[in-house]
């Protein structure tokens, strides 16, 4: 008699006690196994991988958390002091300025996601993360120094910004990493955990930054090599330290894995050598219309969040869709009651040098400005002002609820079933695209509400976002039935 015994976990296939031999027996945690010489191991009880393996395969992915969590810190850690900073160094720089800083992060995004997303797909995914790092370290740098150069300031922080989103490109990497390294039944919870440690980083970058707020504007300046250590640079130095770190880790701990949706090791292309027991990655041609179909699902998801800024997965994200169309039209203007008309100019081409916890203090409690009562409500400038009514608190905060639930849902949802379509096939490219189209709604939400809203008012720039929804959910009626995992439109898996 030859035996096996192996771990039983969510690494290997299930089979029915009843199949079990005469003679087999289950030992504690583990599963013993045993025929007679000359007979093969039945399919129901291949090893789907070892154990090595498994702990390796998740080493690896708990790195590219941790590197989206930093990526995510880095965007998020100077949020705050941004404009004041882009003031102090360049008096030339205005709010319009402003709004091309804040847009070539997501521009440089969206340019390098396809590019590392190919690069991933025919060399080791090492490489394009440890150069993006690089990039990012570098911008954090360059950013530091931006108030070095006697003139044209401005233009080196647009430049560092960019640079900072070229070097954010390597989500497609992370992603398409995790959605070749999981099996079908791991992909949803991973990619949730990868949105998790986004959106924990883009929480806690500003509260990082606000620890750095006792050094002040001033600071200390490192004449040797000419380096200003103050409340502006020293996140971004954090920042480029922690990148550096994690570059290291990378290099020490980073392996590649690649299972197929089952959870059985497949041949990796990515130049590290597979054993013979691995399986070659199953064939099947992508559905190409469920592919675009997620990628515009995404853009609004994405779109629709960055208007607002400035139980299957397809079943959740309609979900998802309906909850923002339902908080997009309870933030629509109801009722008789119009508000006020700010009849005084408030000059607000600048901002006053004051912390954001004075300004919105400020806000609540309405201050006196030279014994008079600071100037609010609608400006006269907007014609819409005088027909269109008043948006209640409560009407806003329902919105801000309901919001905030159905994007994560949508954001999650399309990373989850975009890997599952794809299939266990390199998806660096499709991942770069996808990216992309989530950088390109950030850039354009804010132009579309800034301009709409401005020229028409609330009423109807929240009514073409509730019909780009409805849109948006009708093409999901019309893919439905074919956003469903590769594995399992060929018969390989039950869904």
């Amino acid at each position: 008699m030859r035996c096996w015994d192996w771990l039983l976990s969510g690494r290997h296939q299930h089979w029915d006690e009843p199949l079990l031999p005469e003679g087999c027996q289950r030992g504690g945690s583990r599963w013993a196994g045993c025929v007679s010489p000359g007979d093969s191991l039945p399919r129901e009880w291949d090893i789907l991988e070892t154990e090595e393996h498994y702990k390796s395969r998740w080493r690896s992915i708990r790195i590219l958390y941790l590197t989206m969590f930093l990526s995510s810190v880095g965007f998020s850690i100077v949020m705050l002091s941004i404009w004041p900073y882009l003031q102090k160094i360049d008096q030339t720089a205005d709010t319009r300025f402003l709004g091309w800083v804040i847009a070539s992060y997501s521009l440089g995004q969206m340019v390098a996601s396809p590019i590392f997303g190919l690069w991933s797909n025919y060399r080791p995914r090492k490489e394009p993360l440890i150069v993006s790092i690089f990039i990012s370290v570098a911008a954090n740098c360059l950013y530091a120094y931006v108030h070095i150069p006697a003139s044209h300031n401005k233009y080196y922080m647009l430049v560092a910004r960019g640079l900072l989103g070229i070097g954010a490109g390597n989500v497609a990497v992370v992603r398409s990493y995790t959605a070749g390294a999981t099996s079908l039944q791991e992909r949803t919870s991973s990619m949730a955990n990868i949105s998790m440690c986004q959106a924990l980083g883009f929480i806690l970058g500003p509260v990082f930054q606000t620890c750095f707020a006792f050094i002040g504007e001033k600071g200390v300046t490192w004449d040797v090599i000419k380096l200003r250590i103050n409340m502006y640079t020293t996140p971004v130095l954090l920042s480029a330290f922690l990148g550096i770190l994690n570059i290291i880790l990378i290099l020490a701990i980073l392996r590649e894995h690649r299972v197929d949706d089952s959870g059985r090791q497949c041949k990796n292309i990515n130049f590290e050598e597979a054993s013979r027991d691995e399986m070659q990655v199953p064939q099947g041609n992508i559905d190409q219309v469920a592919v675009v179909a997620i990628n515009v699902l995404f853009f609004v998801a994405l779109f629709i969040f960055a208007v607002f800024e400035t139980i299957g997965e397809r079943a959740i994200l309609l979900g998802g869709l309906i909850i923002i169309w339902v908080g997009f039209f309870i933030l629509l203007p109801w009722g008789n009651q119009f508000p006020r008309i700010q009849w005084e100019d408030l000059h607000n081409n600048s901002i006053p040098n004051t912390t954001f916890g004075e300004i919105i203090i400020g806000l609540w409690k309405f201050p006196m400005e030279d014994g008079n009562e600071r100037p609010t409500g609608c400006s006269i400038e907007q014609a819409w002002c005088l027909y269109t009514p008043v948006i209640h608190l409560a009407q806003f905060l329902t919105s801000v609820v309901l919001i905030g639930v159905g994007y994560p849902v949508c954001n999650l949802m399309s990373y989850t079933l975009y890997s599952k379509v794809l299939g266990p096939k390199p998806q660096g490219v499709y991942m770069g695209w996808l990216t992309a189209s989530g950088s390109g709604a950030r850039i354009l939400g804010p132009v579309f509400i800034s301009q709409v809203y401005a020229h028409w008012g609330p009423r109807w720039a929240f009514s073409l976002v509730c019909g780009i929804v409805v849109l948006t959910i009708t093409l999901l009626g019309v893919v439905y039935r074919r956003l469903i995992a590769l594995s399992v439109r060929y018969g390989r898996i039950q869904e």
